[in-house]
């Protein structure tokens, strides 16, 4: 494949840093963020058709609304008191504002000057979107708007409120919907004989990757259900679905990706990775739960919920990965640190006290931006698993924020890992993680045959030991995962039901 084929040019370049330490680990690291040629046929919009439209006034929106960040899928609940009615800010000095104080200002307009701003400043969502305010900043924003001021902004901002961390997810994906909906019409709609060669060509690469998106959300009626929590529609896009509910999951998991995941080639693939990982963990969750008679306790569930636990898997394509020309730079993984960050924290601002099992899942040039967000910021989770990392910027586990168990799996036939490209393979002794193996065999527990991940690019694949061990590890099993030792043979459900 030419994954595979690119894996063992980039296993190649460590010929010139076979004399000394990777140069890579030398690169300025970029300052952290404030948040730590026909036109083609229509597609169909598949849950978009059926989504209501958003209040396009202040007074329009209904009552019921969620009113908050937290109450259920919208998030906390404001206060009782009724929010104070913010002055109209001068639209002059608001367009020269940054961070909150643009947000508050946006906050304080009717919806349809919001709009008309937006419009006739487009630098203000970039300038916003690239160092967005810290997660918990937007959430105190968010919350002390009232129900029919946050459909508005849905309606009059999409782009602006779908992105960013901190607002409740349910409000992130009915904006982003809002915005692919328009985005999708608009370019269907566009007279391509009014364009050059070269535009019908970008518009004509923007629709398929915006209908990329629309696959993989699915339909509607899909169960689990699924939210677009992120949508960038320009150059390469970026884009997030979730494969169940974040606002109420015992646990979750982001599943992040390496070198040429794009979304217009990639992200139906990436989806249907979250849905298997999610059925997965659902599996389990249900065979140790009907086993021990118990429900394996949370800070989201107590030891009393008879219920089993719930899941969300993160298909997130949050940063540009990279390519053969740019691999060896770590400037997007710079870019995927500041994302993993705020994602991470943005949840748990959201979660706050009911914080769920947060496990990241990271592949590839993918493992190396979760561990700079590890180490560089203060996102914290609770697991980390790497597959066919190309090394490490810390010298050990102990760099990591990860208040559990760090693990690694690596193929045969994989030249990425041994490479240590970005620093100490993270796979060796030295550096102190779990191994986890993805080599095959027979699950102990279930009797299944497992079949072994070879290369650099079947970590992912059904069926695979490696699928199992990486399910285990995002619902907080980690003593059941295979380490290819003799030890595995002990790994039953009699072991389980002990531990």
């Amino acid at each position: 494949m030419v994954v595979d084929a690119a894996a063992a040019i980039i296993a190649s370049l460590t010929v010139m840093a076979a004399a000394g330490p990777s140069t890579a680990l030398e690169h300025p690291r970029p300052e952290l963020s404030a948040s730590i040629v026909q036109a083609a046929a229509p597609h169909a919009l598949g849950p978009l058709a059926s989504l209501p439209e958003a209040a396009t006034t202040h007074a329009s929106a209904p009552a019921s609304a969620p009113a908050s960040s937290s109450a259920g899928p919208a998030g906390p609940a404001a206060s009782s008191a009724t929010p104070a009615v913010a002055a109209i800010p001068d639209l002059t000095r608001l367009t020269s504002t940054r961070g909150t104080q643009l947000l508050r200002g946006l906050g304080a307009l009717p919806a349809a000057e919001t709009a008309r701003v937006l419009a006739a400043n487009p630098q203000l969502v970039e300038r916003t979107l690239a160092r967005p305010p810290a997660p918990r900043q937007v959430d105190r924003w968010w919350s002390n708007l009232d129900a029919a001021t946050q459909l508005s902004l849905v309606s009059a901002a999409p782009r602006l409120v779908g992105n960013l961390d901190g607002v409740p997810y349910v409000m992130r994906d009915m904006a982003n919907r809002s915005h692919l909906r328009s985005v999708v019409n608009a370019l269907e709609l566009a007279d391509p004989m009014s364009l050059g060669a070269s535009e019908r060509l970008q518009q004509r690469e923007q629709l398929q990757m915006l209908y990329s998106v629309l696959d993989a959300l699915g339909p509607a009626t899909a169960n689990p259900p699924r939210q677009l929590i992120s949508l960038d529609v320009e150059g390469q896009g970026k884009a997030a679905i979730v494969v169940g509910d974040l606002a109420t999951a015992d646990y979750v998991s982001y599943i992040v990706p390496g070198m040429f995941i794009s979304v217009q080639q990639s992200m139906v693939e990436w989806v249907d990775t979250a849905a298997r990982l999610h059925d997965e963990q659902v599996t389990w969750l249900t065979l140790l739960d009907s086993a021990t008679g118990a429900t394996p306790a949370t800070d989201a569930t107590s030891d009393t919920d008879a219920s089993t636990p719930t899941v969300a898997s993160v298909a997130w394509i949050g940063y540009q990965t990279p390519h053969l020309l740019n691999v060896g730079s770590l400037d997007l993984a710079y870019e995927g640190r500041d994302a993993i960050a705020s994602a991470v924290l943005g949840l748990q601002t959201l979660r706050g006290d009911n914080a769920p099992y947060l496990s990241l899942l990271a592949h590839s040039y993918g493992s190396t931006a979760a561990m700079l967000a590890l180490t560089e910021t203060s996102a914290t989770v609770d697991a980390l698993a790497m597959i066919g990392s190309p090394g490490a910027p810390g010298a050990s586990v102990a760099t990591l924020n990860v208040r559990g168990d760090v693990f690694v799996g690596e193929a045969a036939w994989d030249p990425i890992p041994n490479s240590s490209f970005f620093g100490l393979d993270p796979g060796s002794s030295d550096f102190g993680a779990r191994a986890m193996n993805v080599a095959g065999g027979i699950d102990v527990i279930t009797n299944r045959v497992l079949e072994g991940s070879t290369g650099h690019n079947s970590y992912f694949s059904p069926g695979t030991e490696s699928m199992r061990n990486l399910a285990l590890i995002a619902i907080d099993r980690g003593e059941l995962v295979t380490d290819g030792t003799s030890t595995d043979a002990l790994r039953t459900l009699d072991y389980a039901l002990t531990y």
